[in-house]
């Protein structure tokens, strides 16, 4: 991809800076952290010195005030060296952040995003629960009114920074007789579950949030993949939750969210890409001083082939990716194309990974080089924030939908 197309002066000194401090800071430590499944408070104050962690929003809010193109790249260029970064960008600027810029008063982004943007606090997004994963509708968590409070009971699961998070956006029943349009959506503040590792760099609590009774996290996931990524359970016991805090609109919880998922869908695809072109990079490497019959591998048909199909389709994965950002910074409707590329570049990442096994051969099986992980940490691009399957849905329904219109 020419960089031109996409790409103006502003990006490209992000890339070089966000590139830099990927291979400096982030690949020495990523198998280690990997091994450990510890969450990575140290990188985490770094990103949050470099701004990383609120790159799209305004600096009146805190944050570094670049367009959505500069937020892609970012989670781009952290997940070619390790996933798990990029993921806790993505997951914490979207998910647990964007939902509060987009449909929350000016009291509350105020109060909640410049903690957030700047790396203060890590948040969540809990919409899915046990019966509710592809079936988001399917909310079973409820939020009965009494008075000036809502009170809170049921739980979410597979929550990215369910422990380490202090603010969180979730959904909830608020009437059952209404479907999706019965589906509300609210702030709850809790304690950072892993202080003890997060006091020493100054991160990860605000004593002005409260820590609402009632509210907590479960165990921690073992995961296949992104295992420097914290997923836990949130419980709801009773948590009082005071109405200012509600988001929006009663009933407009499960559209407003839906709107949050286009928007991180592309950024799971370019996580995904990320993924698929570290890969790929590890791959070429390899092949290049890799020597069998007398000569490198890469002299190889068998393996050339390989490469240049990997490299043919990260090329059309890239503009797939920052079209649809693009398109998401105009302000237009990227439900299509959020999902297209966040079902190529999944599939990508998993067929790229693979491949570059394979290339590496027995060595790529062993821990001694970074793409069996990064094959681990593709698997589930394929699964979070919408299967394929719900992709392919989304695509053909909008299909559909056009020609009707």
């Amino acid at each position: 991809m020419d960089d031109s197309t996409y790409f103006e002066e502003q990006h490209l000194q992000v890339r070089d800076m966000v590139r830099a401090f990927a291979r400096e800071a982030v690949a020495p430590v990523a198998a280690k952290y990997d091994a450990s499944a510890e969450f990575p408070w140290e990188n985490i104050a770094k990103m949050g010195e470099l701004g990383l962690l609120g790159v799209p929003w305004s600096e009146e809010l805190g944050g570094a005030g670049l367009d959505l193109t500069s937020y892609m790249i970012v989670i781009h260029e952290l997940a070619r060296v390790d996933a798990s970064h990029g993921l806790t960008v993505s997951a914490h600027t979207t998910l647990g952040t964007s939902p509060i810029v987009y449909f929350g008063t000016d009291e509350q982004r105020q109060r909640y995003v410049p903690l957030l943007a700047s790396g203060k606090v890590m948040g969540g997004f809990g919409l899915t629960e046990e019966s509710a994963g592809s079936d988001a509708g399917g909310t079973r968590t409820t939020a009965v009114r009494k008075g000036d409070r809502y009170v809170l009971n049921g739980s979410k699961r597979f929550i990215t920074h369910g422990g380490v998070g202090e603010i969180f956006v979730v959904t909830a029943v608020t009437n059952p007789e209404a479907g999706t349009r019965g589906i509300s959506s609210f702030i709850l503040t809790k304690r950072n579950d892993d202080l003890a590792r997060a006091t020493p760099y100054g991160i990860g609590t605000d004593a002005s949030l409260p820590a609402m009774k009632g509210f907590s996290s479960g165990r921690k996931e073992d995961k296949l993949g992104w295992r420097a990524s914290d997923t836990r359970e949130l419980i709801f016991q009773d948590v009082e939750v005071p109405a200012e805090n509600r988001l929006g609109e009663e009933g407009q919880g499960f559209v407003n969210f839906m709107r949050t998922l286009d928007a991180g869908r592309i950024g799971i695809a370019a996580l995904s890409l990320g993924i698929a072109e570290g890969a790929f990079e590890e791959a070429l490497r390899y092949s290049t001083v890799r020597k069998q019959f007398g000569q490198p591998i890469s002299s190889f048909q068998g393996v050339s082939f390989q490469l240049a199909d990997m490299a043919t389709e990260i090329e059309a994965g890239k503009h797939l990716v920052y079209h649809a950002a693009r398109m998401l910074q105009a302000g237009k409707s990227v439900t299509k194309s959020a999902a297209m590329a966040k079902l190529f570049c999944s599939e990508l990442a998993m067929r790229a990974t693979i491949k570059a096994i394979q290339v590496h051969g027995g060595y790529g099986y062993t821990k001694e080089y970074p793409v069996e992980r990064m094959m681990r940490d593709a698997k589930i691009c394929e699964i979070g924030e919408g299967t394929s399957e719900i992709q392919r849905l989304v695509i053909s329904r909008e299909l559909l939908r056009e020609i009707g219109a």
